[in-house]
């Protein structure tokens, strides 16, 4: 008589966690952040709110989670590191073009935006998007830029927060309130006027 296998609930809750993120993401594309519900995405993943309401306080927290599931699709092991090829600016605007690609990308746009309008309400989900995207984020960036004064090709007097504001914050901003259309040719003219700054002044 064969012994009867119990029901691995870890799996099950991991898929039922999946479906959840998915149902999140495609919802909100969809529909917007405003009709989004915690109601339409149990029942677009085929589980009950409570099973949503055991994971996440709010409909941003889960939309944050699922953005993050999203963004780290595809990785390759690299931790997130900047390109280094010792061409500052060559990488600095390759970083800046493959953003633009990004927030191009209709996956990412519609919970992008949903998640800056909910971080102004919600200064909960403000302080985790700042633990777990927005400062790890911040700190490749330093990275790349330190390693960039070490070679001598930024100023050691710089403040590398400002730095970071100043190369990555024009395309966020015009992105953002749509300003402007989002090029190559802007990327590469907000990391040149930037880097003009930056350099190290001749004695």
């Amino acid at each position: 008589m064969s012994k009867k296998v119990a029901p691995d609930s870890t799996r099950r809750s991991e898929t039922a966690r999946r479906a959840i993120l998915t149902a999140a993401l495609d919802l909100v594309a969809e529909v917007g952040y405003a009709k989004l519900s915690i109601e339409g995405i149990a029942a677009a993943a085929g589980v009950g709110k409570q099973t949503i309401y055991r994971w996440w306080p709010s409909k941003g927290a889960l939309l944050f989670d699922a953005f993050l599931a999203l963004t780290t699709e595809g990785q390759d092991g690299q931790g997130g590191a900047l390109p280094d090829t010792g061409d500052l600016a060559a990488d600095l605007k390759a970083v800046l073009r493959a953003t633009i690609v990004e927030l191009d990308d209709p996956r990412y746009d519609q919970p992008m935006r949903a998640l800056h309008t909910e971080i102004v309400h919600d200064p909960v989900l403000a302080a985790d998007y700042a633990k777990r995207l927005d400062e790890p984020m911040r700190e490749v960036k330093k990275d790349r830029l330190r390693a960039a004064q070490r070679a001598g090709q930024l100023a050691e007097d710089i403040d590398l927060d400002v730095a970071v504001d100043m190369l990555f914050g024009p395309v966020l901003n015009r992105w953002l309130q749509r300003t402007g259309p989002l090029t190559s040719d802007y990327a590469d003219q907000v990391v040149d006027t930037a880097l003009r700054g930056l350099r190290p002044r001749e004695a």
